[in-house]
């Protein structure tokens, strides 16, 4: 029987990379998305429904391993409950969780709308606790749950982007304090990720982009699947003694 991996926020980027990751090694595969009415990333030639289930032909075309897409806004204890009891249904059991969802309104600090600052945590923290909470009692001993954080939440500074900032430092103790809450039964680690060539960076000045490529010891963004690599490794018994860690996965960023 295969292992399962739930990853939300799977629709593209660097979820989608991590589903192929995981099926590439032989996991089914639980494609957690939210509509396009929700996705604040959303443009007109986005469809996450559409790329969601082109995602899981691929996997089961590929890899013959069993996908199964599930839409539910992580920062719904509603949504996140129903997902889980699907998976129970279906799957029984889960082996590892990937926490990829999340989002970030980049705004002058003084028109950051309230409303924006609490979606954003609700999405990146408060998501990323319910669907721990409630996947890790799908799990048995031996599980492992990833969660992707960011360089912002250990030692860059985005003025831009201070909603964000705060929720990635807030989902990094939540790593720690999930660590110590699950031990020893599920590991529980994070990965601190740099810029990447991913959906939520297309906007930025190719400029920008040129000045911040330099600051990089490597000299460019990451590739969506060399951070799936390292969230793979986290949740693979390669891993079996790190606990707790908050991996940086920035290719050298200064």
């Amino acid at each position: 029987m295969n292992k399962v991996v739930l990853i939300t926020g799977a629709s593209r980027g660097i979820g989608r990379a991590t589903a192929i990751k995981f099926a590439s090694e032989g996991y089914d595969v639980i494609l957690n998305y939210i509509d396009n009415a929700r996705d604040v990333f959303h443009k007109e030639d986005i469809d996450n429904e559409k790329d969601v289930h082109a995602l899981k032909n691929l996997l089961e075309t590929k890899f013959g391993v069993r996908a199964t897409p599930i839409l539910a806004d992580v920062s719904s204890e509603i949504e996140v409950k129903k997902m889980c009891q699907q998976i129970k249904k279906e799957y029984g059991v889960l082996n590892a969780l990937v926490c990829n969802a999340g989002i970030v309104f980049d705004r002058d600090f003084k028109d950051i709308k309230i409303s924006e600052f609490q979606r954003v945590l609700a999405v990146n923290v408060v998501g990323a606790f319910i669907v721990a909470r409630e996947a890790s009692k799908l799990m048995k001993k031996g599980g492992a749950i990833v969660n992707v954080s960011s360089t912002n939440g250990t030692k860059v500074i985005s003025p831009e982007s201070l909603d964000y900032n705060i929720s990635k430092v807030g989902l990094q103790s939540l790593t720690r304090d999930l660590a110590f809450q699950l031990k020893p039964k599920i590991r529980v680690n994070a990965v601190a990720i740099g810029w990447a060539d991913t959906t939520i960076n297309y906007q930025l000045p190719k400029e920008y982009i040129k000045e911040e490529n330099s600051r990089i010891f490597i000299n460019r963004f990451a590739k969506p699947d060399e951070i799936a690599n390292v969230i793979y490794f986290l949740c693979s018994d390669a891993a079996s003694y790190v606990n707790g860690e908050i991996i940086n996965v920035d290719g050298g960023y200064c």
